[in-house]
């Protein structure tokens, strides 16, 4: 792919033509920012309260260890291995190309409906900048009657009331922010197959989020390597402000007991260990296929084994220290208001939008927390957005592979930013929210899981551990510890085959609110899932008919059969079985080389260690 490199120029680790990395602390911050997403603030603090608190933590970290981390160094490894995207890595075993078009398929819709939550959260971002934030009070002309705000009145008159008015209020009651976000933010629609009108406000910022994306990508790695150093880093600082803001207030405690007080009888439960799993999985982003294409950017030698599990567990370690900054502002509120806890715990768009929204307006100047909090779910969410269009486009690139589109790869960033942007205006409309949530509930979860379940067993089983053991060696200097040898070969397919089974078992159709799905929308979401799934098969079908053989054993042995170009891609690193074969007589070498026993090749390669020269490739050869 990259030519032959003369002399010095190959020395330098580069691939010349697709870029690297500037250093390594940037590849670790760019996977950080991609695994560390909104789901680490408005998924993992409500299943933990929800699923006994502090004994949750135990069933998660399990599931880390023996899934998390195993698939996230799988993958790293795998792009890193090939430096391509999610598409050319499977020269490994052509006839599995489909799931990497499974992953961009994937990273499509997730790309489409995650900007728009950037969007959203950009729109609450400049609303914030006023003395007074517009959710504060139930005197705006979007509110209704039920509307009590936590700020609204003084209780003395409230309670001169008559009882039963206050205890039909009490059930009615509707928050200012809700009314604020339904009624004039989205100004929701009764129903999915109501679009009604685009609202301009969100498409503005909708484009803005895309222009913010396309700029950071403009030049490839090169410029959103950059970026990160402040996206990745800036939300800690956010957190850490919100932290210490939430502990300092009344009945923050209440909150964080709540979030963190272990029921162990909660661990027997099913259930518990599903949410456990496919938290891990989802929050890593394993199968997006984006931790192959940002590995890909890596240098052939990075000790990518260290890097998969420092990024692993700062992901975890965000997610909990996320449960303190959100739990302990709910239990503030929930101490002001005079209710339980659970009363105001929330999870996904209804924590981000609503909720906590609700409990910064009780602060002293509100306007600079919900600023901050913002301003923080949009790095949050540009982290992520980043790899997903980078993904996509190093896919797009890598598969045509000339010289002429990867000179023109600013141009198909482009391209694919204003297609993200035009496939995500419904998204904007009066029932975008709910296209938006079936979307999240759908086209993300299933298909994830038995894309990633089929890429263990195509690597392990297909091409061979053995194979695959040898190649990490050959990268890393080290074979992969025994620990990852079992579980990639068996404890991380069974949790992963277990998580499928799960997912189908506790299969609820979808609601939002009081919201009923419709049949038809469920089809459509069922639809998004297999769309992503069906692709594996058919590319499988198209491959086998296309291998050369007279029997079907024959045709199937050579599709899975690992293509010439699969290996290093640049030419100093492809010493042992990569060698090139330099010889007039190349078939007898063809030949004479199955025969020879590994032995041989190990001694060659033990002989010659990765040396960056032809040289070292003729040496083997004479050797073998």
């Amino acid at each position: 792919q990259n030519g032959a490199v003369p002399g010095e120029q190959g020395k330098q680790e580069k691939s010349v033509k697709r870029g690297n990395w500037g250093n390594q602390i940037e590849f670790v911050l760019t996977s950080v920012g991609y695994a560390v997403g909104l789901g680490n603030v408005w998924r993992f603090p409500y299943l933990c309260y929800r699923n006994g608190g502090g004994a949750f933590m135990f069933p998660y970290f399990i599931m880390l260890v023996f899934c998390g981390i195993p698939l996230f160094f799988m993958e790293l490894s795998f792009g890193q291995f090939a430096s391509q995207g999610c598409l050319g890595v499977w020269r490994v075993s052509p006839m599995f190309k489909g799931v990497g078009y499974g992953m961009m398929v994937v990273s499509t819709y997730i790309g489409i409906y995650y900007n728009v939550v950037i969007c959203i959260a950009f729109y609450y971002f400049f609303v914030s900048m006023t003395p007074v934030l517009p959710w504060t009070y139930c005197s705006n002309p979007w509110n209704t009657p039920d509307c009590v705000g936590v700020l609204d009145g003084n209780l003395s008159s409230r309670a001169a009331l008559n009882i039963t008015q206050l205890l039909n209020t009490t059930q009615k009651r509707t928050s200012p922010s809700e009314e604020y976000w339904r009624r004039y933010v989205l100004n929701l629609s009764d129903d999915i197959g109501n679009l009604g009108e685009v609202r301009l406000p969100l498409l503005g910022c909708l484009g803005v989020s895309w222009v913010v994306v396309f700029l950071c990508l403009i030049k490839g790695v090169k410029s959103s390597g950059k970026v990160v150093y402040f996206t990745a880093t800036f939300p800690y600082v956010v957190l850490t402000i919100l932290f210490v803001r939430g502990i300092t207030l009344e009945g923050a405690v209440t909150g964080i007991m709540y979030y963190l007080t272990p029921q162990w009888d909660k661990i027997l439960n099913a259930k518990v260990w599903g949410d456990a799993a496919s938290q891990i999985f989802y929050s890593l982003g394993c199968a997006w296929g984006g931790l192959i294409t940002m590995a890909s950017y890596n240098k052939f030698n990075n000790n990518c084994y260290r890097d998969s599990i420092i990024i692993s567990i700062t992901n975890c370690a965000t997610s909990v220290y996320a449960g303190f900054v959100i739990f302990s502002i709910l239990g503030f509120m929930a101490n002001h208001l005079g209710v339980d806890v659970s009363k105001v715990a929330d999870h996904g768009p209804g924590l981000a939008f609503v909720a906590y929204p609700e409990a910064l307006t009780l602060l002293p100047i509100s306007p600079l927390w919900s600023v901050l909090f913002f301003f923080m779910l949009i790095l949050l969410g540009l982290g992520t957005q980043f790899c997903l269009l980078e993904t996509l486009v190093t896919a797009i690139v890598d598969e045509v592979g000339n010289e002429w589109i990867i000179r023109k790869k600013t141009f198909v960033t482009l391209g694919v930013a204003v297609a993200g942007f035009l496939l995500g205006v419904p998204l904007t409309t009066q029932a975008g929210i709910y296209w938006l949530l079936l979307m999240d509930n759908y086209a993300a979860s299933f298909s994830l899981v038995v894309i990633s379940c089929i890429m263990c067993v195509a690597i392990m089983y297909i091409y061979g551990h053995r194979n695959y053991f040898k190649d990490i060696e050959m990268m890393l200097g080290f074979p992969p510890p025994l620990f990852f040898q079992i579980c990639w070969r068996f404890i991380s397919p069974a949790i992963i085959f277990f998580i499928l089974v799960f997912t189908v078992i506790q299969y609820r159709p979808i609601s939002y609110n009081d919201y009923v799905y419709p049949t038809w929308a469920i089809s459509i979401g069922f639809l998004m899932a297999l769309s992503s799934v069906i692709c594996i098969p058919i590319y499988a079908i198209y491959k086998v008919c296309r291998s050369e053989g007279d029997t079907l054993l024959e045709r199937l042995k050579n599709a899975t059969k690992a293509s010439k170009d699969w290996g290093p891609a640049l030419p100093e690193h492809r010493s042992g079985r990569y060698a090139p074969v330099f010889s007039p007589s190349t078939e007898s070498h063809l030949e004479v080389q199955p025969l020879q026993p590994e032995k041989g090749q190990n001694e060659a390669a033990a002989a010659s260690p990765v040396q960056g020269s032809n040289g070292s490739a003729h040496i083997q050869d004479s050797r073998l």
